[in-house]
């Protein structure tokens, strides 16, 4: 897949890590949108996770990330919206599988946790990841929607 756009979002606990992902990826090239906060003052995970989630369902060829302090609440927030599927990862591993498996759409970040791989290699490996169209993850994915 050739990604038109990635659309990143996050919280007040997000808030720095999120520029620096922004940073990264318009670095590599990527049209990315900021879907908020604009300061780091305290605000709500799940209406900036509905953002993210929103745009990339409408939006062909995208891809989001959201950040917020654990990464869980933003995520949960992301994949309320139908059609998205956040994954939350912390490695390469589980960003990469994410994509090839489960076919994710979003990549959910928690910036107080920790990392097993750098957040940069985490956040590479899930915009250069393909979907494995398999027919056994096919099927899984199909399943998958299904349950919406």
């Amino acid at each position: 897949m050739t990604i038109s756009h990635i659309f990143v979002a996050s919280d007040h606990g997000g808030y720095a890590l999120k520029g620096e992902i922004i940073d990264y990826l318009r670095g590599e090239g990527y049209a990315v949108t900021d879907l908020g906060p604009e300061t780091d003052a305290s605000v709500d995970y799940p209406a900036y996770g509905q953002r993210v989630g929103q745009m990339v369902t409408v939006t062909p060829d995208s891809l989001g990330v959201v950040v917020c302090g654990s990464g869980v609440g933003i995520s949960i927030a992301a994949n309320k919206i139908s059609g998205v599927r956040c994954a939350l990862a912390n490695s390469t591993e589980l960003a990469r599988l994410s994509r090839e498996h489960n076919g994710a759409n979003v990549l959910a970040l928690g910036a107080r946790t920790h990392f097993v791989d750098p957040w940069v290699k985490i956040v590479g490996t899930f915009v250069t990841t393909d979907v494995d169209r398999a027919e056994r993850h096919e099927r899984r994915r199909s399943q998958l929607d299904g349950l919406c």
